[in-house]
């Protein structure tokens, strides 16, 4: 059994900075890609940033330039750099891993910007 222990979110002031980080641990030993999603209150859930194996990373448009995610395949953690952090960043971030078959959410942790 996998587990995604998401820990680094909190409170933080507009313009300020977060860096989350997701853990996995278990049975499976590499993953093809990991991610962040995140889900605001009264909207769907929605992909933030994704990196893959090789080190590919995406990001969504409303991120680019101010997010950086990062992650050590070997040791199976992924991070989130989030920088001129606004109110509109407000939700619960998750992490995400998928292998062949399989695919794998930690139970979230909340990000909140706010004055």
């Amino acid at each position: 059994q996998v587990q995604l222990v998401e820990s680094g979110g909190g409170l933080v002031q507009p313009g300020g900075s977060l860096r989350l980080s997701c853990a996995a641990s278990g049975s499976i030993f590499s993953f093809r890609t990991m991610a962040w999603h995140r889900q605001a209150p009264g909207k769907q859930r929605e992909l933030v940033a994704g990196i893959t194996s090789g080190g590919t990373t995406n990001y969504a448009d409303s991120v680019k330039g101010r997010f950086t995610i990062s992650g050590d395949n070997a040791k199976k953690t992924v991070y989130l750099q989030m920088n001129s952090l606004k109110p509109e960043d407000t939700a619960i971030y998750y992490c995400y891993a998928q292998t062949i078959g399989r695919n794998f959410w930690g139970q979230g942790t909340q990000v909140t910007v706010s004055s």
